[in-house]
């Protein structure tokens, strides 16, 4: 099933929305497919089967067949793909960290300034790029039209760094969908924010949705139905004055999750730009330390977040998979200067 969404495509956490039906009263009986071609625009019967053969839709939570009849008072759940706004996919000759690779799934450790996927204005350099090319690599004898177009169950941001899984066949890719569709995928993030965070742990639980002026961001709604539900669980890893090194656990996956609920609870990521996070916001005001911090955004000229665990179940084996991947350069830079800052004020001269 798919249905353009209007999102900032490279910009997506996850792939699959959820979108929920109720039957009226006086319903007369009709297969589920049907009602659902009629119901959702754009969609074709034999999408709107497959779907529900690779267990997209649920009927009052439980799975159904495409012969299925709704009746009143039914309650529908599908996943909606997101489909990328592409129709072309050039391989090209892009070095990946493949992490882990099988005849199901891929794990690739993505690097910085890197879209995951063609999309306006980026139609190459992107990580599928680099995966199609890699796969006529192992598959000579296939051709560039028969690359899988399913691969992708879930994104993160063109800076964000880390863990990314691809599924290699439809069946892995419905497995793989479906977990990140019901929140038990494992995904824990690093990011080094702005502020000494006061508690130890704690969790985010505020709804996301477009910022009402700019556009392009999100903004967080604490309060009423505004936007979609998101919790972020955090915990405290190194305290450097003004600066907190964290771990963010994603209980949902919404886009720019992490970077709208830090700026929330008053600690906005370090160097996100879109965020108010490329200056400085906690600190002193001497000359020295403007230089130290300016010497650190050169050093890590991103947002300072990595995609550091990633944990899923197997979509043949039934295998729980986990995955950690260690901090990039330049975040590892970054933080090893802090902590020399803790230690020595002096080195805010260097």
């Amino acid at each position: 099933m798919s249905e353009e969404l209007d999102l900032p495509q490279e910009e997506q956490e996850d792939v699959y929305e959820k979108r929920t039906f109720h039957i009226d009263k006086g319903q007369e009986p009709l297969r589920i497919d049907k009602w659902l071609q009629v119901h959702i625009e754009g969609a074709t019967r034999n999408k709107i089967q497959r779907g529900i053969d690779d267990g997209f839709l649920t009927v009052n939570g439980k799975v159904v067949k495409s012969n299925y009849k709704v009746k009143p008072g039914d309650e529908i759940v599908l996943m909606v793909f997101v489909n990328p706004d592409y129709t072309e996919l050039k391989p090209e000759n892009i070095p990946l960290d493949i992490v882990y690779e099988d005849a199901d799934v891929m794990v690739i450790n993505k690097v910085p300034n890197m879209v995951v996927h063609p999309g306006v204005g980026n139609y190459s350099g992107t990580l599928l790029n680099g995966v199609a090319y890699h796969l006529l690599q192992q598959n000579p004898n296939i051709t560039e039209d028969e690359l899988p177009r399913y691969g992708l169950v879930h994104r993160i941001d063109k800076n964000t760094t880390g863990l990314i899984v691809l599924a290699k066949t439809s069946e892995a890719a419905a497995h793989l969908s479906k977990q990140f569709f019901n929140h038990t995928v494992e995904r824990k993030y690093v990011a080094l924010v702005w502020g000494n965070i006061e508690a130890d742990s704690g969790t985010v639980n505020a709804h996301i949705a477009r910022h009402k002026q700019f556009r392009k961001m999100f903004a967080a709604y604490p309060e009423g139905d505004t936007g979609k539900h998101a919790i972020t669980h955090y915990s405290v890893l190194q305290r450097m004055n003004y600066v907190t090194l964290v771990e963010c656990v994603l209980e949902t996956g919404r886009t720019h999750q992490i970077r709208v609920h830090m700026k929330h609870i008053g600690h906005t990521l370090f160097n996100d730009w879109e965020y108010g996070g490329d200056r400085i916001l906690k600190g002193t005001i001497y000359a020295k330390y403007k230089q130290f911090v300016d010497n650190c955004f050169e050093l890590c000229p991103r947002c300072a977040l990595h995609a550091k665990v990633l944990g899923f179940v197997h979509p043949r084996t039934n295998e729980q998979m986990y995955f950690e991947a260690a901090l990039p350069n330049d975040m590892q830079q970054v933080i090893d200067k802090w902590s020399r800052y803790v230690g020595n004020v002096k080195d805010v001269e260097e």
